[in-house]
């Protein structure tokens, strides 16, 4: 065995990395859509271990990428996309804690959202499924992970509109600022995948 063909595992091992954690990001967004549809405690644990074990994974990667001299793509991309990407869940994560512990409950807006992050966080995994054997394949389905963040803000702002309407008192104002922020996550999550999206293209670019 050839040099190059020893170090082919060890290079593959990094898409792979990056696979699993979009796919335990997907796991978790999916929870997300479930607590956002239904609420329930067992979606918001899902999401919140879906989180913790997102992060595990990131901890390992980064851990390997500091002892591996050899990559199969720029190891900035790497870890950029893998921070996009665990950001991503980090803001869902958030969203679901404060939502407990400011006892707000899903309404429709945050339902669509969550929807759309899903949606977003699958397109991002089938990427970075197909970066190694279909690098154009890959760069489809960042595309249309940008599309949905830009479907994603006119959302936002929608739902914005719709929460500062009409008459306010003193007890609305509270309660309308507390959930322009749980919109604000939901918000930064879709840019957060934005973001991952642009790392992958960037690599289809350097690749082809």
């Amino acid at each position: 065995m050839g040099f190059k063909e020893f170090l082919r595992p060890r290079q593959d091992k990094f898409l792979r990395m990056i696979a699993n954690q979009a796919e335990k990001t997907l796991e978790g967004m999916d929870a997300l859509e479930d607590y956002m549809r239904n609420g329930g405690a067992e979606a918001a644990r899902g999401v919140i271990q879906a989180e913790k074990e997102a992060d595990e994974l990131r901890r390992i990667l980064v851990d390997e990428l500091n002892r591996t001299f050899v990559t199969p793509i720029d190891r900035e991309d790497i870890f950029a996309l893998s921070r996009a990407i665990d950001d991503i869940l980090d803001y869902g994560d958030s969203t679901v804690e404060e939502m407990t512990i400011l006892d707000i409950s899903p309404n429709k807006h945050l339902h669509r959202m969550a929807s759309l992050l899903r949606d977003a966080a699958k397109e991002i995994h089938l990427a970075t499924l197909r970066l190694k054997d279909h690098p154009g394949v890959a760069y489809e389905h960042a595309m249309r992970a940008k599309a949905l963040e830009n479907r994603m803000e006119t959302i936002y702002r929608e739902a914005l509109a719709d929460l500062f309407s009409g008459p306010a008192d003193c007890e609305r104002i509270v309660q309308m600022l507390k959930v322009r922020e749980l919109y604000r996550h939901l918000s930064n999550s879709a840019d957060r995948g934005d973001e991952a999206a642009n790392v992958i293209t960037d690599i289809v670019v350097k690749m082809t």
